[in-house]
């Protein structure tokens, strides 16, 4: 009768502690997810407010530079794209693609500033580019978080044992934002 007492009190060790690691791993895989989710919600923010940024651009764009009408409407065509898509863990790439879209329609819409003295020296152009500039500087900052968010989780999620817990548990690795294609080359700004 001591026998089984022993085995029921260690079978009861080891199950209290499998427990304990089990609720741990878990909720430090929930954890770090919640940290990936939010910086995605943050680059989102980011991207947002550039968007918000854009139609007031456009604007002061239009009372000086009528006739750049196909830029104009091109960026309001690229803002619209890049709006209409929600961003999360699944569509990065698509969501990637239409903002690189975006900021190149951007490009040239600036471009247009340098070829308009009159433009280029408005207080409004100028204030806009550069929250424009301080904006994109905070999509970077907060991308480079989220590939750090990203790198943590996935990193939690992969090593063994966590990575047992994780696939039954419906864990699955996220992706970072990466370079846009063809970003390695220096943008052409033609007038």
């Amino acid at each position: 009768m001591k026998k089984s007492y022993v085995v029921l009190i260690v079978v009861a060790v080891i199950a209290i502690a499998l427990f304990g690691w089990v609720k741990s791993t878990y909720n430090g895989m929930v954890s770090v997810e919640e940290e990936a989710t939010t910086a995605l919600a943050n680059v989102q923010s980011a991207y947002q407010r550039r968007a918000d940024l854009i139609p007031n651009l456009v604007q002061t764009v239009k009372g000086y530079a009528s006739h750049e009408k196909e830029t104009l409407e091109g960026v309001v065509n690229a803002r619209s794209k890049a709006t209409s898509i929600t961003l999360n863990a699944e569509n990065i790439k698509e969501y990637q693609q239409a903002q690189g879209e975006l900021s190149s329609a951007l490009g040239r819409l600036i471009a247009i500033g340098e070829a308009y003295p009159d433009l280029k020296a408005n207080e409004n152009f100028r204030e806009l580019q550069v929250q424009l500039e301080g904006t994109e500087n905070r999509i970077n900052v907060e991308r480079n978080n989220f590939n750090k968010a990203v790198q943590t989780y996935n990193v939690a999620i992969r090593k063994f044992p966590s990575n047992l817990l994780a696939g039954i548990f419906g864990f699955e690795k996220m992706d970072k934002f990466e370079a846009a294609a063809g970003s390695e080359n220096a943008p052409k700004v033609e007038f």
